[in-house]
């Protein structure tokens, strides 16, 4: 039997000028820049229970694709999903996001759990630091 290799998870926080229903429609529309499924190579999208993603885009002439099954759709509170990569070295990694009105504003906490403590592992925090900025710079900071 193969031992499941050591697991590391992140926990991201952002506040975000924009109501709970605005930013769980954002993060799933793949015509906004500001979510993980904008401007692939290559895009099969269905965002619903049991629904599959596959994204491919090219890094360097080199594909990488991930994929995974959204497992909860609960707008505008809460979206989970599966996501696998050759960056999780075939574990089934677990992607949750959880929307929190504060005011006229949102709280986004996004968790990965059950990616491997490696290198490659451990880029997802620099992935997912990169589209929360997205995310965060999409809403005007006008209030």
């Amino acid at each position: 039997m193969i031992p499941k290799p050591k697991t590391i998870e992140f926990t991201f926080k952002r506040t975000i000028p924009a109501s709970p229903p605005e930013v769980f429609d954002v993060w799933l529309d793949p015509k906004s820049p500001a979510n993980p499924w904008h401007k692939m190579d290559k895009l099969i999208f269905d965002p619903s229970v049991d629904g599959l993603f596959y994204r491919m885009h090219l890094t360097d002439g080199q594909e990488s694709p991930h994929y995974g099954r959204f497992t909860i759709l609960d707008r505008p509170w809460k979206i989970q999903h599966t996501w696998m990569s050759r960056h999780t070295r075939g574990l089934e990694s677990v992607v949750t996001l959880a929307f929190e009105a504060q005011g006229e504003d949102t709280l986004l906490t996004l968790h990965h759990a059950n990616i491997p403590d490696d290198e490659l592992g451990r880029m997802h925090e620099r992935g997912w630091e990169h589209y929360l900025g997205l995310l965060v710079d999409s809403f005007p900071h006008t209030r």
